[in-house]
């Protein structure tokens, strides 16, 4: 793992300083101490990082949890309840892994998953305009449509432009110019320059204008346009913002609910994720999917146990992870640590961060993410991929994560059915005349229920008087409600002098008596 520390070290700073407002903001978002949100970054990417068998993927809170714990946390009666419950998830989701659950990962179509992370890039570069702009009253982490500020993305979009921060928005600016002028230009001109990263040098300037310009009435940075790591006075005081679960609740009926949509929900974000940064991933490696699931597991446990959040695998964090050019788990497990010293060690120095600066840098991980060439690509592919993938994006965007998921996932289901529907058989007319020719129907590899409507409506359009061959020579499975169309249909093509040969590895059969027992016998051969 140490062979690519040079490529690591530099992806794990970039890594943390797009965690740091996130673990923050989705604490906040989810009614939950902030402190919280920041163990839960800590042992997603240090525990996590450890366990996990992911090359890429960074662990930490997730925003698709932030409505579940905000209504948790009141349902449960005290947050130390609903610690409880996150232990348990991650309990359950140590049972999931045992029994093998991750393989629900590679049943997502690739153009959901591509959907996701398209969707994703383009709701990062909406949430981070009011931060940019120096608008700040939603949480950085909300990015369900329906804010928990009363307001949606694009009104607070429309809000911002009431109340944009002179300075907040001059030093975005020089951020983001930074950050292009270092990825498009400064990258290529040295090594220094790939080791010291772009978003590093935009913090440091960030946090120089705000310090030259304090105080200032027009340029200066207000305090809310900050980040804001809680700031111990003592060795004690940091030890009391460690919370720790009430196991006198474990018969609440209540908490084993809320711990088992955890568990699910944790997983199946993680599973997506998974998938996803799979695709971005440079090399093409593969995540262990089970070995995940119990390292996600592993770390909910101990998350719940110290005070923290719950934690998936999450696709912001790993794919600036990717972006940046981090090659194994020690980016993951590095940008752990650098939580974990920086709010012990210079929790000052991180309050002096402009949001607006780490906006910047989310904007390039967004667009990134949804680059607008993606969608020539997958409409070029046909209507199959694209509409499957547009619905997701859509989804995304105007509801949330795994809702979008959900739409795109039961269109992508339909479009399966209409390709299944579509590809169950193969027909072939020989002669001039239809009517005087040939007509062969060549059964697919496999023919399910779904194909029966397909391939009923074909056999009833024969014409009297003609000749089917039906080939089931390559077919390796049938299913019995086929079998039994077949076998209907034996009698209506007596009596519409239809001959029928049947043409299987078995050899070839003129108007078979009976096509279950003659499917039964070659069962058994």
């Amino acid at each position: 793992m140490f062979k690519y520390l040079k490529n690591d070290l530099p992806a794990s700073i970039v890594v943390f300083f797009v965690a740091l407002p996130l673990c923050l903001g989705i604490a906040l978002a989810s009614g939950a101490p902030l402190f919280s949100g920041l163990i839960a970054g800590i042992i997603g990417g240090i525990v996590v990082g450890v366990a996990s068998g992911s090359h890429i993927g960074v662990s930490g809170p997730a925003a698709g949890l932030a409505a579940i714990v905000l209504t948790a946390i009141g349902a449960l009666g005290g947050f130390e309840n609903f610690l409880l419950a996150v232990v348990l998830g991650g309990a359950i989701q140590l049972g999931f892994g045992i029994l093998k659950a991750g393989i629900i990962g590679y049943y997502f179509p690739s153009s959901v998953i591509k959907g996701m992370l398209t969707g994703i890039g383009i709701i990062i570069i909406l949430k981070q305009i009011p931060h940019f702009f120096g608008y700040d009253p939603d949480p950085e982490g909300d990015f369900a449509f329906f804010q928990v500020d009363g307001e949606n993305t694009f009104t607070e979009i429309l809000q911002t432009f009431n109340n944009i921060s002179p300075g907040a928005t001059i030093i975005a600016l020089i951020g983001l110019g930074i950050l292009l002028l270092w990825s498009n230009i400064l990258s290529k001109k040295g090594k220094i320059f790939q080791l010291v990263q772009g978003p590093l040098v935009a913090v440091v300037v960030g946090i120089i204008f705000f310090n030259l310009t304090k105080g200032n009435e027009i340029w200066g940075i207000s305090a809310d346009h900050l980040v804001s790591v809680p700031v111990p006075e003592d060795a004690s005081s940091f030890l009391a913002q460690f919370s720790f679960p009430n196991f006198g609740a474990i018969t609440n009926p209540q908490i084993w609910i809320t711990a088992f949509t955890i568990a699910l929900v944790a997983s199946l974000e993680t599973l997506l994720c998974v998938e996803a940064t799979d695709k971005l991933d440079p090399e093409k490696r593969v995540t262990p999917t089970n070995r995940e699931l119990l390292a996600q597991g592993t770390g909910n446990i101990i998350s719940g146990m110290i005070g923290g959040l719950p934690i998936t695998q999450v696709i912001v964090r790993s794919s600036a992870n990717i972006q940046s050019g981090g090659k194994t788990k020690m980016a993951a497990i590095i940008h752990g640590f650098f939580l974990l010293t920086s709010v012990i060690l210079i929790p000052r120095l991180l309050n002096m961060i402009p949001l607006s600066v780490l906006a910047a840098v989310l904007f390039i991980v967004g667009f990134k993410l949804a680059k607008p060439a993606l969608f020539k690509t997958m409409y070029n592919l046909g209507w199959k991929q694209f509409i499957p993938f547009i619905v997701t994006v859509l989804g995304i965007v105007f509801t949330d994560l795994l809702i979008g998921i959900g739409l795109g996932l039961a269109v992508g289901i339909i479009v399966i059915l209409i390709k299944s529907y579509q590809n169950s058989h193969f027909l072939h007319m020989e002669g001039e005349d239809v009517d005087d020719g040939k007509i062969k129907m060549t059964l697919a590899e496999e023919v399910t229920f779904f194909n029966k409507g397909a391939i009923l409506k074909e056999l009833d359009k024969l014409p009297e008087n003609s000749f089917l061959e039906l080939d089931v020579s390559k077919t390796r499975y049938l299913d019995n409600d086929i079998i039994e169309i077949l076998e209907d249909f034996s009698e209506k093509a007596r009596n519409r002098n239809i001959n029928i040969k049947l043409v299987s590895e078995r050899g070839v059969v003129e108007n078979p008596p009976s096509y279950i027992e003659f499917f039964k016998l070659r069962k058994k051969a």
